[in-house]
């Protein structure tokens, strides 16, 4: 049994844990992880192994494998530098090939149960007696039939040599020859003759396994021949049972010409017996590739690729297995899933979603992708947030993921059990965004509904509200909004009453609050009531280092909206993804992501250089800057942001970029240093430009 020390409690930890402990084989010393709240600690301590944060701690132990389930090469360096001399380490990437070839392995499992479960089903019912024995001769197999046969019992069959029981067969001498006996006479000891053909077992590789017999007593042979079960009538009932088949059935011939097809494969496809009959096999194909051939070609089934067939481009799932006679193609099988009913109720579950949306929170903290150091700071802020009852202002460019922010913040906080209401404040009309937040009386304005109607305020009653877009509120709304910060309650329009209110209001602007209140177009009061936790949210391009786990998630989240089977993106395309500087962040990546899976064709699994689409046509802003500028024709306002961006910006360049340094320096908070980073853009102009 070897001893395995997992490092790293995150995901991929906690998938090697669960594999490892239902591993008889392996024996789990230990799992550490820096984080004492990590998922994979507490799920260890269910299972009573042992935990810790240092992982420094186990190296004296008797460790046969150490798995390094962090992500980090510092980690992986460490390990292996002080590791006994026995002890084998495991990196990440490894372990995760691992686990996912052991998922692969129990599913893999779990379809030769059935396919093993359905040939004895068929072996166990047959009429031929049947006999399998391995390569040392010994008898492994023995159907009821065989039993009835040769008339002696399985129990006295099963682990014996095949010559001690049947005294003359030749599946001894069919091991060594390697070839097969077809229809040879044979005379069984209590008398019988049957006739009966011998195969030798070899696998794909050229290995002997085994052989079998398949043998009929010839009594049988004309009973059967006098109930007319000639092969005439066995194609007749085969036929029968296709064409009373729920499931579309095709059938072509070695040359992949149709010659098959049954009702219900018209009543799918509109497609005739005269449209395939006869025609090649990519006739009925609208998009993807014909199944058919590619079984005939490679000589393996295909299962559960999807695809589009007939004039109607009905969506279908297709699996087809190679028909294989004497070891020569004789044809292929394929049968096809109507999938477009899964469609629509998927497409109805969607719009369900959308309607609710704005009543439940979808996201937590695990969904928010990223171990950059900008972001790990941003998610510490929100998960401090979201457990006190302070208003909540969340800051970044556009595409940075606030609105996952929001959601998270809601779940993570004790108010996760009620409503969650989203408001886009840029994209409700002036004339009717306080009565959507608000509420209104009976008889308030013209059309105004019998009884009124509660605002989303008061929807939010308990829970929490998203204001997205805040910066974009009237001077109007925002006097309103002050009154529920700081009254907690709200007017309905029309009414007199006040209504009292206990909610968390979470906002997000991706406009700098700080200029709109010098152009007096946001008030100031109000900025210090949402300022109170400020969290900024880095753009993309401050952590780029997170791409790669950002483009593993979105293309699972593709393959399961486009029906794809996108494994990862090539070293070259990863290049060029992360020498861009993604002006639209997540937003834009999620774009480039899904357009070039567009472009790839149905099988292709990896993303390739020439998939992703031009990122590069427009020209780079040319922000270089001087401390020569000449400020006379500009405001003393405009004056005085220049000089603080140009002298930031020197800081910048002489602590190699490192903001922890910089903020030093300037005698500066880093978050401070961040807004001014974020305020003048600084991050977006090239620095080697500057030098």
């Amino acid at each position: 049994m070897k001893r395995v020390l997992i490092v790293g409690a995150g995901k991929g930890g906690t998938a090697l844990l669960k594999i490892l402990y239902a591993t008889a084989r392996m024996k789990i010393v230990a799992i550490i992880d820096s984080d004492s709240n990590a998922d994979g600690l507490h799920i260890a301590q269910s299972y009573e192994v042992p935990t810790d944060t240092n992982w420094e701690n186990w190296m004296d132990k008797d460790i046969d494998i150490i798995i390094e389930a962090t992500g980090s090469e510092r980690v992986l360096e460490r390990l292996i530098e002080v590791k006994n001399r026995k002890t084998v380490v495991i990196p990440g990437s490894v372990a995760y090939i691992i686990s996912e070839l052991f998922e692969e392995k129990e599913s893999v499992v779990e379809r030769l149960k059935l396919q093993m479960n359905n040939q004895n089903l068929i072996l166990n019912n047959i009429r031929d007696g049947m006999i399998v024995i391995n390569d040392q001769e010994q008898v492994q197999f023995v159907n009821p039939s065989a039993e009835r046969i040769v008339g002696i019992q399985k129990e006295n069959f099963i682990g014996l040599p095949i010559t001690d029981v049947i005294a003359d067969s030749r599946l001894p001498h069919v091991l060594r020859i390697r070839r097969k006996e077809v229809n040879q006479k044979l005379v069984l000891e209590n008398g019988k003759k049957v006739i009966t053909t011998r195969i030798p077992i070899i696998n794909a590789d050229d290995q002997l396994i085994g052989a079998f017999a398949v043998f009929k007593d010839i009594t049988e042979v004309m009973n059967l021949a006098e109930e007319n079960t000639d092969l005439k009538e066995i194609k007749t009932m085969l036929e029968a049972i296709i064409q009373s088949s729920d499931e579309a059935i095709s059938v072509v011939d070695e040359k992949g010409i149709g010659i098959m097809i049954n009702p219900a494969y018209t009543r799918i496809t509109g497609l005739r017996k005269e449209d395939i009959v006869g025609k090649p096999a990519t006739v009925d194909i609208s998009e993807g590739e014909s199944m058919h051939m590619k079984v005939l070609q490679t000589r393996r089934p295909v299962r559960g690729v999807r695809m589009k067939v007939g004039p109607s481009k009905k969506d279908v799932m297709v699996n087809v297995a190679p028909v294989i006679v004497d070891g020569k193609i004789k044809g292929s099988v394929g049968v096809l899933h109507d999938v477009s009913e899964i469609h629509s109720l998927t497409s109805e579950l969607k719009r369900a979603r959308q309607i609710i949306r704005s009543l439940e929170a979808k996201y937590t903290f695990d969904d928010i992708i990223g171990t950059s150091p900008e972001m790990k700071l941003a998610l510490e802020q929100a998960k401090v947030g979201a457990k006190t009852p302070a208003t909540v202002l969340l800051r970044g460019e556009s595409g940075t993921g606030k609105e996952l922010f929001a959601h998270a913040i809601h779940n993570e906080s004790d108010r996760k059990h009620n409503k969650f209401i989203r408001v886009n404040c840029a994209a409700i009309a002036e004339s009717i965004l306080e009565s959507e937040l608000f509420g209104y009386e009976e008889g308030a304005f013209s059309g105004a509904k019998r009884g009124g109607k509660k605002g989303l305020f008061e929807e939010a009653n308990m829970g929490s509200i998203f204001l997205d877009e805040i910066g974009e509120l009237s001077l109007h709304m925002q006097a309103k909004l002050l009154r529920v910060l700081q009254e907690h309650e709200i007017v309905r329009v029309g009414g007199t009453n006040p209504v009292l209110l206990d909610v968390r209001i979470i906002t997000a602007t991706n406009i700098n609050l700080e200029k709109a209140i010098m152009n007096n177009t946001f008030r100031e009061d109000l900025y210090y009531r949402l300022n109170r936790l400020p969290i900024y949210i880095p753009p993309l391009y401050e952590r780029i280092n997170d791409l790669d786990e950002l483009i593993q998630h979105i293309i699972e989240k593709i393959n399961q909206d486009y029906g794809r089977n996108v494994r990862k993106v090539s070293t070259k395309a990863i290049s060029v993804l992360k020498s861009y500087h993604w002006p639209g962040n997540v937003r834009e990546l999620e774009n480039v992501i899904g357009r070039a899976m567009i472009y790839m064709d149905m099988n292709e699994e990896i993303i390739q250089k020439e998939h992703i689409p031009s990122l590069f046509d427009k020209p780079a802003e040319n922000t270089s800057t001087s401390n020569g500028r000449k400020y006379a024709t500009e405001s003393l306002q405009a004056a005085v942001e220049q000089y603080e961006k140009d002298y930031i910006i020197e800081a910048y360049k002489r602590n190699d970029s490192n903001k922890t340094k910089t903020a030093k320096e300037l005698n500066i908070s880093v978050r401070n240093l961040y807004y001014k980073i974020e305020k003048y853009k600084i991050e977006k102009i090239n620095m080697q430009d500057l030098s």
